[in-house]
């Protein structure tokens, strides 16, 4: 039954029904009926009275979405719902941080006794102590069973000489006897007289030069004397004579200007060292040497100088020294 038909029936009889009610249409004239018994229709009435209002009608199908509507303001909240069924255990969750440190509880009671453990392995052997303070001396023990025999000992030292006995009668002359034993040392003697006294060997000299530029070839004259108590050294021919058989240590000392120096120690008329210094102009320079020699009595050492190379200088202000001395004498040689 539709709602026109519903108000039809609430309505007085011979009242229209009411018009303009939401989702009522005005009857048209056609739909207005009167009995057989009725005039013709009169004239239409005025607009009745509102009707009671209708029952709720049926929930409508959802409508088509509009593609252009505007969103609608949100809604108020709706009230809380009844609490869900329990659903099922979920998955265990991540380990979570470490947490703070507890306080400190109070210290428990006193355990009951533990089990006794299992025997520990033996200990090392401990260092040796120190000794103990001296016991009480012994009771002296019984006397031991009488030993075997000992094996027979060395013959003992020969007893002191018995008293002489009375002389005999001379006997026969015998052989001759071997030597005797030799006599106790006898006392010391009186002090000898003083003895001479052993001679020091000694040879040294030194000499410079007094003149510059000298003569090559040939042995320096060294004469300006500066030490020759043995008189080893000749200043006169520039050359030393060994008269102690040893080793000797010579040297010089020779100032250099204007030309080169090319100087040679000779020892037995043979050039044993040479050295050079190379010099021009008015340039002064210095040249050393030191060397050791062994000499036999009469060997001869000198110094000589090249050709074009004697630029051995000497002035009131510079010297050229030549020197040489014992340094210690051969004994063998000398006692021979």
């Amino acid at each position: 039954m539709g709602l026109a038909e519903t108000l039809a029936t609430l309505a007085p009889k011979g009242q229209a029904t009411l018009t303009n009610q939401p989702g009522v249409s005005d009857p048209s004239p056609q739909q207005i009926s009167s009995s057989p018994k009725d005039g013709e229709a009169g004239v239409k009435g005025n607009k009745g009275n509102y009707g009671f209002p209708g029952l709720k009608g049926q929930k409508g199908s959802k409508g088509d979405t509009c593609e252009n509507g505007t969103k609608g303001d949100k809604g108020d909240r709706g009230d809380a719902g009844e609490p869900g069924v329990d659903g099922e255990q979920g998955d265990k969750g991540e380990k979570g941080d470490t947490g703070e440190k507890g306080y400190c509880g109070e210290p428990g009671g006193r355990g009951a006794k533990g089990e006794r453990g299992e025997g520990g392995t033996k200990g090392e052997k401990g260092s040796k102590g120190e000794m103990g303070p001296e016991g009480i001396q012994g009771v002296d023990g019984k006397q031991g069973e009488k030993g075997e025999q000992g094996s027979k000992g060395e013959k003992g030292d020969l007893g002191p000489a018995g008293v002489t006995g009375p002389s005999g009668p001379k006997g026969v002359s015998g052989s001759k006897g071997g030597r005797g034993a030799p006599g106790k040392k006898g006392s010391r003697g009186a002090k000898g007289a003083r003895g001479d006294t052993a001679k020091l060997l000694r040879s040294a000299f030194s000499a410079g030069l007094s003149k510059p530029f000298p003569p090559p070839n040939v042995p320096i004259r060294f004469d300006k004397i500066l030490y020759n108590d043995q008189e080893d050294y000749n200043p006169s021919t520039g050359k030393f004579n060994c008269s102690v058989p040893g080793a000797y240590v010579f040297a010089y000392h020779l100032t250099v200007r204007g030309r080169p120096a090319r100087v040679s120690l000779v020892a037995r008329s043979r050039k044993v060292a040479k050295a050079r210094e190379t010099l021009y102009g008015q340039e002064i320079d210095q040249a050393s040497f030191l060397t050791v020699l062994k000499l036999s009595a009469g060997d001869q050492v000198w110094l000589e100088v090249a050709r074009d190379w004697n630029g051995v200088y000497v002035s009131a202000e510079d010297d050229s020294i030549f020197t040489g001395f014992l340094l210690y004498p051969d004994v063998f040689e000398i006692l021979l």
